[in-house]
């Protein structure tokens, strides 16, 4: 079990009175690209939220590479892209360089400028964005500000991606796209995949773990081997 990079026990949370989440427990394992999918109002962005520590939950724990969460330090494991519309104020003239780089900043690395320039060019190269260092990102396509904030989740070499709804506003063309970028990320370097979406049909052959919410409840944290689905443990509610 110590290959398990995510897990929740019995999470609870309540907004203004209102349950939002019960009883909630799941794991994510090492190299898994796992959606987090049901209806809207189902819940699953607040409990991506609560898996980052951006909102407590009322009970429960969630642990993180072995470690509780309020125990948690290294976060420069953990990548980060939350729904587009609410990421950045795309009239803001800031560059791509700028962007990208925030996360260095943010966790305090102690990395040289040239440190710094190089991760930054890897994190675009790895998107496909080698290109776009000095473009502003507001006069980016949707398609190309979503890489752009994946390069910027990328920056500090995670092993752990959360994303959130990260096609809203996509056409279906760049979309197709950007998932394969996502089974890349996965397969190819190794990264764990945690999303929120509301597309399983369209990455159900690329994702091998479903966490199914309903009206706040998981229904299922299912593990997909050797194309069959198996419940994953003691998970299912």
């Amino acid at each position: 079990m110590d290959n398990i990079v995510l897990k929740g026990e019995g999470i609870n949370f309540s907004y203004d009175g209102c349950k939002v989440l019960r009883d909630c427990s799941f794991m994510v394992k090492d190299g898994d690209f796992a959606a987090v999918v049901g209806s809207n109002g189902a819940g699953k962005s607040t409990l991506l939220k609560i898996c980052l520590g951006l909102l407590k939950p009322d009970s429960g724990s969630i642990w993180l590479f072995g470690k509780p969460l309020d125990r948690f330090e290294d976060w420069s494991k953990i990548g980060y892209v939350p729904q587009r519309i609410l990421t950045l104020n795309l009239g803001f003239p800031a560059s791509v360089e700028e962007v990208v780089s925030a996360p260095l900043h943010a966790n305090k690395l102690r990395l040289s400028k040239g440190e710094q320039d190089a991760l930054i060019v890897r994190s675009l190269e790895q998107v496909g964005m080698a290109g776009y260092k000095r473009r502003l990102i507001g006069r980016l396509s949707a398609g190309q500000q979503q890489r752009i904030f994946i390069a910027k989740a990328l920056v500090s070499s995670p092993k752990l991606l959360f994303l959130d709804e990260p096609t809203t506003g996509i056409d279906n063309e760049t979309e197709e796209d950007f998932y394969n970028l996502l089974n890349k990320l996965n397969k190819e370097d190794g990264i764990t995949i945690v999303m929120v979406t509301h597309d399983y049909t369209d990455i159900k052959s690329m994702v091998n773990r479903v966490v199914q919410l309903s009206e706040g409840s998981i229904t299922d944290n299912i593990r997909k081997s050797e194309g069959e689905d198996k419940n994953d443990g003691n998970i299912s509610i």
